[in-house]
């Protein structure tokens, strides 16, 4: 019985042993995939917060005080240019009208007997002059009265479309009073606003004398169906944001865009000898973004890096590498920090055109 135990011992000690050493064999004779960062010159997409609005937005007020006698549009109506839109009770504005007029007529015939007059050198040329100058004011009191009642009849200053209605038929109207809003529509100003360190990159790339395309991402997260272009700057930054404000104009043919939505710009901002690796062989601690480099013994250390920018499966590298590093690629849960490897290394442009391949 005592053999038989102590057969049993030495054959679970042997068998241990040979699934230790096994263990340990297939542990050395797994390789990594290792690359290098590559240079190249790329481009990323940035996206902006910005504000629609239309080309010519203004509010459309009573000139005059009185009655709102009769509304000629309604809410969310299109418009075109001199429509008729409001109109206020012009009872007293045609009486003065008719005074004026009235008056007028009285010193053109005063000035005509005192020409006469003078002619005969009857009156003097001084008040020949005086009858003149009454004549004018008459005439300009009616020209006068006659713009007061044409601020009676309200119509529109150009092609758009109204907003909410703030009076009714019937109320008392006082000048300056507001009756709606106005919008022309037919193209779009988007402002967004830029960081002073991208506004800098923006002002002095060769590009600058070029218009820059953008494209306009909508609240319901799809691509308006017009391009638009960068067409000006402001002219201070904001001191509290630091930001400056850019404006890009959308034609908006089908009228879809409104005054007040909002969305999203989305810019190609070119970026020149970008550093790139894949985004697989990174990984996170604590929001901050790693990766395993191979030192000169082939043991991989954890390194922080700094993402400037990502790209479909790329992530730009501001901070942290040199194209010289070699980067572990895969397998980066399999290895720790100070453990050496075998690995294979791949070129970074085969590494790239796979992952092109991947995003076919």
């Amino acid at each position: 019985m005592r053999r038989f135990s102590i057969f049993i011992g030495l054959l679970v000690v042997m068998c241990y042993a040979s699934c230790e050493s096994k263990e340990h064999e297939n542990k050395e004779e797994t390789k990594f995939l290792v690359s290098s960062p590559i240079q190249k010159d790329t481009s990323i997409t940035k996206d902006y917060v910005c504000q629609i609005h239309s080309i010519r937005h203004i509010e459309l007020r009573a000139l005059e005080k009185g009655y709102l006698q009769h509304i000629y549009v309604d809410e969310g109506q299109h418009v075109k240019k001199g429509q008729q839109m409001f109109h206020i009770m012009p009872n007293v504005y045609q009486a003065d009208l008719q005074k004026a007029k009235a008056e007028a007529e009285v010193a053109e015939i005063e000035y005509e007997n005192t020409k006469l007059l003078a002619d005969g050198n009857v009156v003097s040329a001084n008040e020949l002059a005086m009858a003149k100058a009454e004549f004018d004011r008459a005439k300009a009191e009616v020209t006068l009265a006659e713009t007061h009642l044409g601020f009676t009849d309200i119509r529109a200053p150009f092609d758009g479309i109204m907003d909410h209605l703030e009076a009714r038929e019937g109320s008392l109207l006082d000048e300056g009073e507001l009756l709606t809003t106005l919008s022309d529509n037919s193209k779009m100003w988007v402002y967004f606003n830029v960081p002073e360190a991208e506004y800098l990159d923006y002002i002095t790339s060769a590009k600058k004398n070029e218009k820059q395309a953008v494209e306009l991402l909508m609240a319901n997260n799809k691509k308006f169906n017009q391009p638009g272009v960068v067409e000006t700057i402001e002219g201070e930054f904001n001191h509290e944001t630091g930001n400056i404000a850019f404006r890009a104009t959308f034609s908006n043919p089908d009228g879809i865009l409104r005054h007040g939505e909002t969305g999203s710009i989305l810019m190609k901002v070119s970026l020149d000898k970008a550093m790139l690796i894949p985004q697989k062989a990174t990984f996170e601690v604590l929001d901050k973004k790693f990766v395993f480099v191979l030192d000169e013994n082939d043991t991989v250390q954890q390194r922080e890096i700094v993402v400037g920018a990502e790209l479909p499966h790329l992530f730009v590298v501001e901070k942290g590498l040199s194209l010289n590093d070699k980067v572990l690629l895969e397998g980066i849960r399999m290895v720790k920090s100070g453990e050496k490897i075998h690995y294979d290394f791949e070129k970074p442009e085969s590494v790239l055109s796979h992952l092109d391949l991947y995003t076919e």
